[in-house]
């Protein structure tokens, strides 16, 4: 059971006590992320999760701000999606104190010293091509631009060469000055931690956090008519092939259900693609299916490499267990080992401290309800054969199709009109 307390600037201090371990993880979880930009700012949340690492007032330098957690064996790190900010640390629970200050400096106090910015936007400029050069990587960004095209949510997280050049060192503060708010922040953290103490912690170093404007948001566009498909040339050994669907938004009662289709259909060895796909039609060596939802939509989708000579044949494959769940029910046996393997992991999962942090923070940040594990396990418990198949249905349709291949294959490759049918 978690422990909530709001001050007064609306910053959430949630805590969960695990008393038999001896570490402690925290984090600051913002909900702030890409799809918060304009095509101007595009890279602007992930450029500042960059900077705040850089240097503070206090600790003028990147080594300092690593040797005040890594010294004493702690580690940390940061990361920025579509709708959420992450600065998070894990350290022996006698370190839980410095640990807090210094991710509050670095969150409030960032240097973001001119220098370092024209610095860290060379290595944003590295990572972008390392995500180019990531055939990978770069179907999933160009199926996301298929599915939601000129829209915050088809744009890649980091941003591109031009936007992020563009980012000078003011619009950057001034973006985390609007963005970057107790009222939408919690402060979480799990492990052999005391609430009151925290509470009374972020009283003193966090109530002077001034409380900005809500956070805004494009609302996520209407479905367009596919099926679509783009294909990029690049010289690879294998074509690379994302296929996605519209999904369900956060808010949907019926993602439970998309959850474990996603289980039954490409997460793990067992699934059915992995068994048809890889195991018995030797096509591929990694095929797996994706599932994602958001404040207003989501997307389920199939990642897959292949040769190039068999993209065809792959899609086909793939299609036709997207369409087996559209016209057979799974079976009991099947569903019961599916949600069995789901009471597995969560269990494994909830092992970990920052994954305890993190699933109650993280329901708190973005609803729309805070669920026990036992509540969430009660309502894949609840899901029949019939809601997956429907959902299957509703979900896997021609029309809603984005396909992006990236591979030796030329971009007006007509033979794969053929094997987009469903």
């Amino acid at each position: 059971m978690y422990e909530l307390t709001t001050l007064d600037n609306g910053l959430r201090i949630l805590t969960v006590r695990m008393p038999h371990l001896h570490s402690v993880s925290l984090g600051f979880f913002l909900g702030v992320g890409s799809r918060c930009e304009s095509e101007e700012l595009a890279g602007a949340s992930h450029f500042i999760e960059h900077m705040v690492f850089k240097g503070t007032a206090r600790r003028p330098t990147a080594r300092e701000i690593a040797e005040a957690i890594e010294g004493r064996g702690g580690i940390f790190n940061a990361n920025t999606g579509l709708e959420t900010t992450l600065f998070w640390a894990k350290v022996a629970a006698p370190h839980l104190w410095e640990a807090l200050d210094v991710l509050t400096d670095m969150l409030l106090h960032p240097r973001f010293d001119p220098q370092d910015v024209e610095r860290e936007r060379v290595v944003i400029g590295e990572e972008i091509n390392s995500t180019l050069d990531a055939p990978d990587s770069l179907s999933q960004i160009l199926v996301s631009r298929l599915q939601w095209p000129d829209h915050p949510l088809g744009r890649d997280i980091v941003g591109t060469h031009q936007s992020v050049a563009a980012l000078d060192r003011e619009t950057l503060l001034a973006y985390k000055a609007d963005h970057y708010c107790p009222g939408e922040t919690i402060l979480g953290l799990a492990g052999l931690v005391d609430h009151a103490q925290v509470v009374a912690w972020a009283q003193a170093h966090l109530s002077e956090w001034n409380p900005g404007p809500p956070v805004t948001w494009e609302p996520a566009p209407p479905d367009h008519r596919g099926p679509c498909v783009h294909v990029e040339y690049r010289d690879t050994e294998q074509a690379h092939l994302c296929l996605s669907f519209t999904g369900l938004s956060r808010h949907d009662p019926r993602r439970f259900g998309v959850r474990l289709l996603n289980v039954i259909l490409g997460e793990g060895m067992r699934s059915r693609l992995f068994q048809q796909v890889r195991e018995r039609l030797g096509l591929a060596y990694e095929v797996e299916s994706y599932v994602s939802s958001l404040q207003d939509t989501g997307a389920i989708g199939v990642y897959a490499g292949v040769s190039a000579h068999r993209v065809q044949e792959a899609l086909c494959a793939i299609l036709a267990e997207l369409d087996r769940m559209r016209q057979e029910p799974v079976s009991e046996e099947e569903l019961e080992k599916t949600k069995e393997s789901m009471r597995g992991r969560l269990v494994l999962s909830l092992e970990d401290s920052f994954t305890v942090a993190s699933w109650y923070a993280r329901q708190q940040l973005l609803g729309p309800e805070v669920l026990q594990p036992e509540e969430m396990m009660a309502r894949f418990e609840a899901v029949q054969a019939s809601d997956i198949q429907n959902l299957a249905q509703n979900l896997f349709r021609e029309d809603r199709l984005n396909l992006a291949i990236v591979g030796p294959l030329a971009p007006d490759t007509c033979s794969l009109e053929s094997a987009i049918r469903l």
